[in-house]
């Protein structure tokens, strides 16, 4: 009798059942051990993986550190931004597994908005880079995700509503191309062949990143609300002279879509609040 093989990353999940090991108990042990006080994180908090924005708000002194972030692994700078207020970005947090890692802390530690925004590599052709893909579901080619959500081919944002608000949003922006659609999420960059790239881009993929099919499935399975994009800057650096981000190294577009992104949840949340209070 022949047993049926036994995958890993698939078998033996149990999506429903509450996990052993929680971000809240890490949390509390790394404040005892730092000697932290219990502070919440601002309620919109940026992921960076490049750590270009962290780095431009470090150099121009617009950003401090945040006092009680626990976590052992990233630091947390809080700065202050247009129309939105106090937010929270973690640099350099690359690939799925670190940056659902710093989600869950987040959310346990006070966030209700988490914005991801990470370079990406051109799949199919949307006119010259850079560009921001708002990405609206995303190709699971990585371990993470499964952990969260059974098997699937693409792990949808859970919230289609604000993704089309903040589409809409977007639209009016002067200078800044944003577009929405799907994209590749790989834990392999570096395996990233003519026969993969073809396979995403037949599946409607516009560019290959390393986070948003799992920051997109965590969202889901716990319903925190999260948005991902792709700042598509290169072709997988085929020519010279690729990677290149715009003014300022894309800074200045990016917090600009971290605002407008941070808006948009907010009035979406202020309404919610006033249909409530009106009965409606």
């Amino acid at each position: 009798m022949h047993q049926k093989p036994v995958w890993p990353i698939v078998n033996h999940k149990d999506h429903a059942s509450p996990s052993v090991f929680r971000p809240e108990a890490l949390l509390r042990e790394a404040r005892r051990q730092k000697r932290l006080p219990l502070a919440a994180v601002p309620p919109v908090c940026v992921l960076d993986p490049d750590g270009d924005v962290v780095r431009h708000l470090k150099l121009a002194g617009q950003s401090r550190a945040h006092e009680g972030w626990a976590c052992y692994h990233t630091e947390l700078l809080a700065f202050d931004l247009d129309g939105v207020g106090d937010v929270g970005i973690i640099g350099c947090a690359v690939g799925a597994s670190f940056a659902v890692l710093v989600a869950e802390q987040l959310f346990a530690a006070g966030c209700r908005l988490l914005v991801s925004i990470t370079s990406a590599g051109l799949i199919t052709d949307n006119g010259p880079t850079p560009y921001f893909v708002l990405i609206d579901r995303a190709l699971r080619d990585e371990g993470t995700s499964y952990h969260y959500l059974p098997p699937a081919i693409f792990a949808e944002a859970p919230d289609a509503r604000l993704i089309a608000r903040i589409e809409d949003a977007l639209s009016g922006l002067s200078g800044i191309v944003a577009r929405r659609g799907s994209t590749w999420t790989t834990d392999a960059p570096y395996r990233e062949t003519e026969t993969a790239i073809a396979s995403a881009r037949d599946l409607g993929a516009l560019a290959v990143e390393m986070e948003a099919a799992a920051l997109y499935a965590f969202a889901a399975a716990t319903h925190h609300p999260v948005v991902c994009f792709a700042h598509v800057t290169n072709a997988m650096a085929q020519t010279e002279g690729d990677f290149e981000k715009g003014e300022a190294n894309g800074t200045k577009a990016t917090l600009t879509v971290i605002a407008t992104v941070a808006r948009v949840w907010l009035s979406s949340i202020e309404a919610e609040q006033h249909a409530e209070a009106s009965g409606i």
